[in-house]
Formats: C-alpha cells, sequence, structure tokens
C-alpha cells in the first residue's frame, strides 16, 4: 500500500484542471485584506485581543466541534453544546458543517490515495490548499459521508449560509473599535479580526493537510504518509498528531505520549470534569 501512495500521479482530468472562480477569488480578497491588517495603522492591543480569542474559539471549533465530535463522534456532548461548538468552527469559513465532515471522512477512507481530495502524493502545494481551488469530486459523494448530518436542518441551514455569520460579527467589531476609539478605529478590528484570523486558521488547518504528511515521525505504521509534526500541534491545539489521529480516528485524544502535548484533548477533559461529555473515546500508545 505504502509504494502505491507514493507511486507517480497520472494528470487530473481537463474540468478539475480549471481554477474555480469564486473560491480562488475569495482566498486572494482574505490574503490581500490580512495583508492589509498588518500595516501600522490598524495595529492595536484590542486588535491582538480580538484576534487571540477568535482564534481560539475558531480552531477549537473546528478541532473539538467539526473534527473530533461531529466528524468521528469520538465523544458526546448534549445538543446545545454541540451546536455551539459547530457554529465555532463554521466561523473558520471552511465551507459548512455539511461539506467539512463528508470531506474529512472522505479523506480518512481514502487518505493519499489518487481520489483522495487533497492526496499528499501530488505534492505539498496541492495538499496544502491547491485542491480546493478546482473542483472536488469527493463532493458529489458528500451525502453517502454525511448522510446523518444532512437530515438534520440547522445543519442544512448553516451549510448554506456559513459565510454569513462573519457579517454580525464584523458589525459588532465595527461598532465597538469605533464607539472606543481604538486605534485603527473599527476597521482596523474588522481586518484583525475576520480576513487576518481567517487566512491565519486556514493556513493552520491546510498544515494538518500538508505538513504533517510530509515531515515529522511515525508511531503507527499506517497504510498512508501520516507523520506526527509537533509544530503543526502546537498551531492546531493537538491536530499534528496526524499519524496517531490515521491509526485510531475514533479517539478523542490525538497526543497520545507523554511528551505529544493535546491543547485539544485538555479541553475534552475540562468537559469530563463539568460533566457535559460523556462515552469519551481514548486510544492509548502501546509502547
Amino acid at each position: 500500500m505504502r509504494a502505491a501512495v507514493m507511486a507517480p500521479r497520472e494528470r487530473l482530468p481537463r474540468k478539475q484542471r480549471k481554477l474555480k472562480s469564486g473560491t480562488t477569488s475569495f482566498m486572494v480578497a482574505m490574503h490581500v485584506l490580512a495583508t492589509v491588517a498588518l500595516l501600522p495603522r490598524f495595529w492595536s492591543w484590542q486588535g491582538i485581543v480580538a484576534f487571540a480569542v477568535l482564534y481560539w474559539a475558531t480552531v477549537l471549533g473546528v478541532t473539538l466541534g467539526l473534527h473530533r465530535l461531529v466528524a468521528h463522534r469520538s465523544f458526546e456532548v448534549p445538543r446545545w453544546l454541540e451546536r455551539v461548538l459547530v457554529i465555532m468552527g463554521t466561523l473558520a469559513a471552511q465551507s459548512g458543517p455539511i461539506d467539512w465532515v463528508a470531506l474529512h471522512r472522505h479523506h480518512h477512507k481514502f487518505s493519499d490515495q489518487p481520489n483522495d481530495h487533497h492526496d499528499a502524493g501530488r505534492g505539498l502545494w496541492w495538499s496544502h490548499s491547491e485542491w480546493m481551488l478546482h473542483e472536488i469530486p469527493a463532493l458529489e459523494h458528500k451525502e453517502r459521508f454525511s448522510g446523518d448530518l444532512m437530515r438534520d436542518p440547522f445543519y442544512v441551514w448553516l451549510d448554506r449560509w456559513f459565510l454569513l455569520l462573519q457579517i454580525p460579527l464584523g458589525l459588532a467589531l465595527y461598532w465597538y473599535g469605533n464607539a472606543a476609539q481604538v486605534h485603527g478605529g473599527g476597521v482596523g478590528l474588522v481586518l484583525w479580526a475576520i480576513p487576518l484570523r481567517l487566512v491565519v486558521v486556514y493556513h493552520v488547518t491546510w498544515l494538518v493537510n500538508s505538513a504533517t504528511h510530509a515531515f515529522g515521525y511515525r508511531n503507527f505504521d499506517c497504510p498512508d504518509l501520516s507523520r506526527n509534526c509537533w509544530w503543526v500541534a502546537v498551531l492546531s491545539f493537538g491536530e499534528g498528531w496526524h499519524n496517531n489521529h490515521h491509526a485510531h480516528p475514533g479517539s478523542a485524544r490525538h497526543g497520545l505520549r507523554w511528551f505529544e502535548f493535546d491543547i485539544t484533548w485538555m479541553h475534552i477533559r475540562l468537559l469530563q470534569k463539568l460533566g457535559l461529555t460523556r462515552r469519551v473515546r481514548q486510544a492509548r500508545y502501546p509502547g
């Protein structure tokens, strides 16, 4: 299987080589605005705080909510808490929760094979972000991979209107920035908390698809290229222990060795102590 994973890839089908104008334009716009946010005129301690708080909420929403809770059902929480966590994850604007979960489950089934949508066998740039700028054939099978979510009106609505979540957030930040006379005003706060945050979260998430299939060590001999990469784990709250995750996808804990720091797992443990989660599945390192 490893030899098949490393085999040269055929060229993409002709219809898949064309860039998607909507996604590409959105990504270019977000990166340009993120660069603008770093201009001295928009710096403020309030902007840094807004970025930090929303980075924590967004990354945790992706890792704990969309990934470990919904995609893998590695633990259970009350319905209201699942909704909150999924909304937090959807603030990452990485498509809606139905598409996100479908693509992630598809990735696990076909990891690093030619039909994996971010197949690491096509190179680091493709697995990092280029894959999403083209047609994604895996989405044709999303009912197969996330049919459980498609039966829930909450997920259906959120999947369709996920980008709208940025509007009330932006309006609130703009109002506060002007009312509190923050350096850079409301525009500065919005730039730090939305495009700059989104771009940083995008690349952190994408590193799990790219870097952790190229750099690091392996605790388990999985039939793919997954690796444990400590610096991705730090940035992504524990998702960088990717080889562990591919070996035990149903485990709520990804950092299995004493030095594998897993911030998301710490939050799950906190939820346990608060009595807000149950049936937590946990793999253990055999060494």
